[in-house]
């Protein structure tokens, strides 16, 4: 027992036993910092592909809405002589548009007098809702399966058929009732836009996307096992109260990342109601942030035990004059900054404090470092922006300089096209020349940054009349983004959607409301035609 007696042995172990405690510790803060950013970027992500996914099918329901209307319009079924021609024009629509699963034209009693490829023509429909619901106005009927054209239609998947009902009245020109136009849309449309908002998703893993009936809360859309069953989630509750965002919660004792909305519809579609669900399990969320704990404790334990030679090695190298050693030691400990003394002619002390000088010179370079880490964690890869995290530190430094200040919401329209059209490098090139556009429009003291994917804010310190100075400013910034961009010899041009708000430090609404607010005002603006600046008191 006498080894641990020794100076150089308890060197040692005092070495080892500190660096393990703090590196330990070191490894618990970042590695619980980095779950807890993991989650708020991948809730946020989540929330934001939920709202997308239900903009895509309200839109694409509107299309199929208006389509019907128009055809509906037409003086070959408003005076409806030749059977043959309202024929070659639904099957004509069929074929440009598949999801059309089946369209027919009945008379005012409900029997179908033209139809797609001749199915169910002279079959009255006169009991079903297609008719019913649509004598005196067009019906839009909820997810169903198909009763009279399941042995009628091509089912290549065997899967049970299922269709989404519009119909309108058809008036003659004496504004006399005289039929039904129906059409049974296929619900596989829905499937491919699940599939291509996966691909967009490659780098995650087991996201799931969920769509739940207004009627009775069934899910229509989602794993196999929960089809048609009701769903009792907190985040089908947030949905109906008309918000849209991401909660952690628990599905059948498994934890869930959640992003939700309700779909509201798109102009003069009135929508449908559903909720929209994209899931990710807990476990495979956090798999990234897990992975890089792991591997600090790894590299922690190499270090440590690179440490404790070390330690042993310096240690070992102790013969005489300590005591000037410690009190240098003593001062750089009190955060004096000291050199250590460089010793000429005794060896030991000689490596000793050399090693001490090149250890603090370590420390300098790894606290550099550190400085360009969070350098680096606060700033867009992509564009070089700062990000969300950058926008949060602004936002505690100003909010004690100014009383006033007014958030700018941007969101591009038409990105989705670019990347689909042109690829997602020259979309990421596109981001990085609007963000330059960006950089023009904001004084010193006034901040630009890129909060994901196509969306940006930028916060204006001008505290006098700070909605009329935004809204020259927005307009300006719309009017710069909407200039040509000319990229890999392709002139590509995108819009730009503006929502406002206005934070007052007198005011009771704090800065994350403020910029809800903000959020809020763009959906408004893109609803208003987008490509303009909307602003929310």
């Amino acid at each position: 027992m006498k080894v641990f007696k020794s100076m150089r042995a308890r060197l040692s172990i005092i070495f080892v036993f500190v660096s393990i405690i703090l590196i330990l510790l070191l490894s618990l803060i970042i590695g619980q910092r980095s779950i807890n950013e993991v989650q708020n970027e991948i809730g946020n992500s989540l929330g934001e592909v939920a709202f997308i996914t239900g903009e895509i099918l309200d839109q694409y329901m509107w299309s199929r809405y208006g389509e019907v209307a128009t055809l509906s319009q037409l003086t070959a079924l408003r005076e409806p002589e030749n059977l043959e021609e309202i024929e070659n024009l639904i099957n004509h629509l069929q074929d440009n548009i598949p999801s059309f699963s089946w369209i027919g034209f009945t008379d005012k009693d409900g029997v179908v007098l033209a139809s797609t490829d001749g199915i169910l023509r002279g079959v009255d429909i006169s009991a079903r809702p297609v008719y019913t619901e649509a004598q005196t106005t067009t019906f839009i009927g909820d997810v169903h399966e198909a009763v009279l054209l399941a042995e009628l239609l091509p089912n290549p998947t065997g899967e049970p058929m299922k269709f989404v009902d519009i119909s309108t009245p058809i008036f003659d020109s004496n504004n006399q009732f005289i039929g039904v136009l129906a059409a049974h849309l296929s619900w596989e449309w829905v499937k491919e836009v699940e599939e291509s908002m996966l691909n967009t998703l490659q780098n995650r893993s087991n996201i799931e996307f969920i769509i739940v009936s207004k009627q009775d809360d069934h899910v229509l859309l989602g794993p196999a096992e929960m089809i048609g069953h009701v769903l009792n989630v907190n985040s089908v509750e947030l949905a109906k109260e008309h918000q849209h965002g991401w909660v952690l919660e628990t599905w059948d004792d498994h934890q869930y990342l959640t992003g939700y909305v309700l779909t509201e519809g798109y102009k003069n579609y009135p929508g449908l109601g559903w909720t929209i669900l994209v899931r990710q399990p807990l476990e495979a969320a956090y798999a990234p942030a897990q992975k890089l704990l792991h591997d600090l404790i790894s590299y922690a334990l190499v270090l440590i035990l690179l440490f404790a030679v070390l330690g042993w090695f310096l240690a070992g190298q102790v013969t005489r004059p300590l005591n000037e050693i410690t009190k240098v030691a003593n001062k750089i400990k009190e955060g004096e900054n000291v050199e250590v003394p460089k010793y000429k002619g005794i060896n030991e002390i000689e490596i000793l404090s050399d090693s001490l000088r090149n250890l603090l010179a370590a420390l300098s370079k790894t606290e550099t470092a550190l400085v360009k880490m969070e350098d680096v964690a606060h700033h867009d890869q992509l564009t070089g922006l700062p990000n969300r995290h950058a926008l949060t530190a602004y936002f505690e430094k100003v909010i004690h300089k100014y009383n006033t200040l007014t958030i700018l919401y941007l969101d591009l329209d038409g990105f989705k096209k670019v990347n689909d059209q042109w690829g997602h490098d020259t979309g990421d090139q596109l981001l990085k020349e609007v963000s330059q556009r960006l950089k023009q429009n904001v004084r010193n003291e006034e901040f630009i940054s890129r909060i994901g994917g196509d969306e940006f804010m930028i916060v204006l310190t001008n505290e006098n009349a700070p909605i009329k100075n935004g809204t020259i400013v927005g307009e300006r910034i719309i009017s710069m983004v909407n200039e040509p961009y000319y990229i890999d010899e392709h002139s590509i041009s995108v819009g730009c959607t503006i929502g406002g708000a206005i934070w007052h430090c007198e005011g009771n609404s704090t800065m994350g409301e403020v910029i809800q607010l903000a959020d809020q005002a763009v959906y408004h603006a893109k609803r208003s035609g987008k490509n303009r600046i909307y602003f929310t008191e």
